[in-house]
């Protein structure tokens, strides 16, 4: 499935005006915004952590990686192109669990 088709099934973070990723001491590692260019991330982490009990765990990670569909692969030839996508093979990888904290917009 593609990605912009994904995005249809996902519920909306039309009431989100962004998702804080936290590392496990609270501190925040990313933030990702409900702005152009960052929506269907943000859909796409806050249904992952909707799904995974607030948090991207290395499971949820996978599961957004296939989620991402084609530009998986477009951020495994390009890395650095899709910051989001890396950081869920990175996260995917590892042990380590990230809280998100949503923000209300």
């Amino acid at each position: 499935m593609h990605f912009a088709d994904r995005l249809k099934q996902l519920p909306s973070a039309s009431h989100l005006a962004a998702l804080h990723l936290l590392d496990a001491d609270g501190q925040t590692l990313a933030t990702i915004e409900n702005k152009p260019g960052q929506t269907g991330s943000l859909v796409v982490y806050a249904a992952l952590a909707a799904l995974y009990g607030g948090s991207i765990t290395p499971a949820a990670a996978h599961l957004g990686l296939e989620w991402y569909a084609e530009h998986t692969a477009d951020a495994l030839a390009f890395p650095g192109k899709h910051p989001n996508i890396d950081r869920l093979l990175a996260w995917a990888q590892g042990a380590e669990s990230y809280r998100a904290q949503p923000v209300a917009a």
